[in-house]
C-alpha cells in the first residue's frame, strides 16, 4: 500500500505531547509516565489510530501506547487524539523490531495485531508480525500469561499464523474464521469497519504465552576437507 505523504506531519509528530520522543528513557518504567501502575497494553502498527483511541475510552484503567512506522498515518492519530484527549494513551513512531529496547522483560501486558502487512511472498516471511522472531520478541516484553489479540481479513496470514504462533509459545483461545458472522464484535479498526461493510470475512485468535524453553539449535558438521 502507498502512503501519501502529508506535508508537516514529521513536524507536527514531534513537537506533539502526545508522542514519546525519546521512548528509551522509559523502558522498565513507562509506569511513571502514565503516573499510574495500571496494565499496559500496546497496539503495533496502529494505522490511523481508530481502535486504540476507542480503547482508550472505554478502559481508562488500562494504559496504552499505539506504535507506527508510517509519519502520514500517526498523524491521523494525533488528530484524533488532539481533538478528544485520552490520558492513559501515547504514541510511538518506532518499529517493532526493536521492542526490547523501549520495553523491560514483562512489563507489557497486551499486545494487538490488527491487519498487519501479510507479505505475501515467502521470502519475505520475516517481515510479518507474526513470523516467530517476532513472537520471541513479545516473549520478551509480554508479562507471564500475556496474550497477543491478532486480527487480519488475510486468510492465507491467518492459517500461516495459526500454525506459527503455537511453535513459540503460545497458547492459542478464541479462534474464529468469521468473526462478525452475527453482527459486529468488540471494538473495530478504520479497515476493519470497511471489510465489514464489504461482506469481507475477519479472522481472529488470541494467543496467551505459556511456558517454553526454545529448542537448541543442533550444530551442522562442517564437510569433511
Amino acid at each position: 500500500m502507498r502512503l501519501r505523504n502529508i506535508k508537516g506531519s514529521k513536524e507536527v509528530i514531534a513537537a506533539s505531547p502526545y508522542v514519546v520522543q525519546n521512548p528509551e528513557d522509559y523502558k522498565g518504567k513507562w509506569s511513571e509516565l502514565f503516573h499510574n501502575n495500571h496494565p499496559l497494553h500496546i497496539e503495533i502498527g496502529m494505522g490511523k489510530g481508530q481502535f486504540i483511541h476507542t480503547l482508550a475510552s472505554e478502559n481508562p484503567d488500562i494504559n496504552y501506547i499505539g506504535i507506527e512506522m508510517y509519519s502520514s498515518v500517526l498523524y491521523r492519530a494525533l488528530e484524533k487524539q488532539t481533538a478528544e484527549e485520552k490520558p492513559n494513551l501515547y504514541f510511538l513512531r518506532f518499529d517493532a523490531k526493536y521492542l526490547a529496547d523501549i520495553f523491560a522483560e514483562h512489563e507489557v501486558d497486551r499486545i494487538y495485531l490488527n491487519f498487519s502487512d501479510p507479505w505475501p511472498k515467502e521470502r519475505h516471511a520475516k517481515r510479518r508480525l507474526t513470523h516467530g522472531n517476532f513472537l520471541k520478541l513479545y516473549r520478551k516484553v509480554l508479562k507471564d500469561g500475556g496474550q497477543i489479540h491478532f486480527k487480519t481479513d488475510n486468510a492465507k496470514l491467518f492459517e500461516w499464523s495459526l500454525e506459527e504462533i503455537p511453535q513459540f509459545g503460545f497458547a492459542l483461545s478464541e479462534v474464529t474464521r468469521d468473526l462478525h458472522a452475527d453482527g459486529p464484535v468488540g471494538v473495530m479498526t478504520d479497515y476493519e469497519r470497511k471489510f465489514y461493510g464489504e461482506g469481507k470475512s475477519i479472522n481472529r485468535c488470541v494467543a496467551t504465552m505459556v511456558e517454553w524453553t526454545e529448542p537448541e539449535i543442533e550444530d551442522v558438521p562442517s564437510p569433511a576437507e
